[in-house]
């Protein structure tokens, strides 16, 4: 057995953080989208499950074997095992959805293989409130602490995206900790452009007061005249959509020139 997947970055076009709730969480309205590039998996058939990490990330998963990809194949029933390897190309704590995109890749991959249980979506949830979005990786409305999932109009696929990530881990709870405690309202209704245009991402005030350099980013992005230009989850990645792709090129190359040490991802809205 071989089987591969893209563990899609996903970026949230809007974020709007609602209510404290009593037992720690937040209430959230998220739109979520997919970007067609991301951390690659491959997967061979084994006798028990395996797992090792290449790529520019790697070093970022100190514990091979206490994370979330093992923890995805845990919790899926099989009747063989899979040794996977995994490429981390997506910076870690990054706001990019990079475990959980891993985990969905997962989900696909023993779907494509054995099939997946009727509880799939309770599984998946189990792992990660971004977890069940990234398993089937659409652009779709996230309620509650993101795992409440509602189709949306996508009216943004194959859009080019640039992401920008300075380099800088910025873990979530830190960011949450920092907000401000009030009601960003409820998202915006429409299309995933609509929504997008007309929403905000509540956390992006928090983040800056931990990690200022997500507004140099956010600055620079905005310099080349994106269609928009947001923070993703809790940072301290930033991305921007562009009408073409020669634009969003352009805007790499600006980028590139004024911080080299920034990472970069191009790609199109899935």
């Amino acid at each position: 057995m071989h089987l591969t997947q893209t563990a899609y970055a996903k970026i949230n076009l809007a974020l709007h953080v609602r209510a404290r709730k009593e037992n720690g969480y937040h209430e959230l309205e998220t739109l979520f989208a997919f970007v067609d590039a991301g951390d690659r998996l491959v997967a061979h058939g084994s006798n028990e499950d395996r797992f090792s990490v290449t790529g520019e990330f790697a070093g970022a998963l100190t514990n091979p074997f206490d994370n979330i990809v093992m923890q995805a194949l845990f919790t899926l029933p099989r009747p063989d095992g899979l040794a996977i390897t995994l490429e981390k190309n997506l910076p870690v704590a990054a706001g990019l959805g990079g475990g959980s995109a891993d985990a969905g890749a997962i989900f696909r991959m023993v779907r494509d293989g054995y099939g997946l249980p009727d509880d799939w979506r309770v599984r998946a949830a189990k792992l990660g409130a971004d977890v069940p979005a990234c398993v089937e990786s659409e652009t779709c409305v996230g309620r509650g602490i993101g795992t409440e999932l509602e189709p949306v109009e996508n009216d943004l696929a194959g859009m080019a995206v640039l992401l920008v990530n300075p380099r800088v881990a910025l873990s979530t709870g830190p960011v949450f900790a920092k907000w401000g405690g009030g009601d960003d309202g409820p998202l915006p209704q429409g299309t995933a452009k609509d929504i997008f245009i007309n929403g905000i991402n509540g956390l992006e005030e928090p983040a800056v007061t931990l990690c200022p350099i997500v507004a140099d980013i956010l600055e620079q992005l905005r310099v080349t005249r994106p269609m928009a230009a947001r923070m993703s989850g809790s940072g301290a990645t930033c991305f921007a959509l562009y009408n073409s792709d020669e634009e969003r090129d352009m805007a790499s190359q600006h980028i590139a020139a004024i911080r080299p040490d920034w990472w970069q991802m191009r790609g199109h809205l899935r």
